[in-house]
């Protein structure tokens, strides 16, 4: 058995709206090409994606919204399916704008996902990364957040049809898992934990702690969304508390996780403040509770995170190398200023728009106090506490 498994596939960079678009899947490249400098990524480790078929979109998305995603991905849209684009959240001034062979390119970010699952589960390797899943705000009949099919929930779906596995799903990335959380809202044997930025202030407006599930679910959902401006230690004293008394209770057979690296102080759509350390600490809390509750098995997946040259690289390559046990991962703990590989900034330094970091974490030293930081973190563990009332 494999430890960890990479999923990767060019491909999945056709799934891009338009040059002016936040998201931007550059960043995949970016980041495999951050590993392979710091020698952390092998040819050894990778798998290819493969496209969802259409049974397995079924698992989540309704009939009619996968023949619109399908209609709207020709060259040439019938101008009825362009009359009709808003009705599913596709129209073309919105967030998720409908683009030529949009349906292929996002079938084969869900096939990764489930690719990644498929290795776990069968057993063929402890754990998977697919950084080009992630894809969380997709509704049922509705793309959204730059979202057209959720592979997360596709993945999720799957298996608990084909193996009828407990599944605990954790979402790190600023913004609320709502797809993921509304599609298994009244499912018992799914768990959703989301941390994140209020939705007072940020898409999509929804994950307050009230929000537990529903009829014999109730209870299997949990949320905890954090004040704007919020730093790692706040962020982690809630998270690490949160995550493993919610994996306690639940006790899952299998981890998914979305790694959205948007909570990042440098991105620019949203607003928490927190460093590289953040991202450091991340993998090793959900790696921990995979060996705790789940035999290891563990199915991590991208996500947001829009500063694709000074942020996204460093924290995806840091969740792959906790995977897949680098000896940096130990080294960064006593040593947070070890520098990035010299011949990958070489290499894009030419190409950023920004000044890229010479290290892999940040030196928070230079940075500005936030104010009213006791504010904020006591105002954060009341949201903590809301969101694990009906926990032992």
């Amino acid at each position: 058995m494999k430890q960890a498994v990479f999923i990767y596939d060019e491909a999945e960079l056709k799934y891009r709206f338009h040059d002016k678009h936040p998201f931007n899947q550059k960043r995949l490249k970016l980041t495999v090409d951050l590993l392979r400098e710091a020698n952390a990524l092998d040819e050894s480790d990778l798998e290819a994606a493969r496209p969802a078929e259409p049974e397995e979109l079924l698992l989540v998305h309704t009939p009619e919204y996968i023949e619109a995603v399908q209609r709207l991905s020709e060259p040439a849209p019938a101008p009825e399916w362009i009359g009709k684009a808003h009705r599913y959240g596709l129209d073309a001034d919105g967030d998720t704008p409908y683009f030529v062979h949009m349906h292929e390119a996002t079938s084969r970010i869900v096939g990764g996902s489930l690719k990644a699952a498929e290795w776990v589960m069968s057993g063929r390797s402890r754990q998977a990364l697919h950084l080009g899943g992630g894809l969380h705000h997709a509704l049922p009949g509705r793309g959204s957040g730059f979202c057209v099919y959720n592979d997360a929930a596709v993945a999720i779906a799957y298996i608990r049809r084909h193996y009828g596995a407990r599944v605990l799903y954790i979402d790190t990335d600023v913004h609320h898992g709502d797809g993921v959380q509304w599609s298994f809202y009244s499912e018992p044997n799914v768990c959703t934990f989301s941390i994140h930025e209020t939705g007072k202030y940020l898409f999509p407006g929804t994950g307050e702690a009230n929000e537990r599930g529903e009829g014999e679910a109730f209870g299997s959902a949990f949320n905890v969304p954090l004040e704007p401006y919020t730093e790692d230690d706040s962020w982690l004293e809630c998270f690490r508390e949160a995550a493993e008394k919610i994996a306690a209770h639940f006790k899952p057979d299998v981890i998914v996780s979305q790694h959205g690296c948007d909570a990042h102080a440098f991105d620019p759509l949203a607003h928490i403040q927190c460093s590289m350390r953040l991202f450091l600490q991340i993998p090793l809390i959900v790696r921990q509770l995979a060996e705790t509750w789940c035999r290891g098995r563990w199915i991590a997946l991208g996500g947001g995170g829009y500063d694709i040259w000074r942020v996204v690289p460093r924290a995806w390559s840091l969740l792959w190398m906790t995977m897949s046990d680098h000896p940096l991962i130990g080294r960064l703990t006593g040593e947070p200023l070890l520098p990035l590989p010299a011949s990958w900034l070489e290499k894009w330094r030419p190409h950023s728009p920004l000044k890229l970091p010479a290290t892999w974490l940040d030196d928070t030293d230079c940075w500005e106090p936030i104010p009213r930081r006791r504010h904020i973190e006591e105002e954060n563990r009341r949201k903590k506490e809301i969101a694990l009332l009906y926990l032992s």
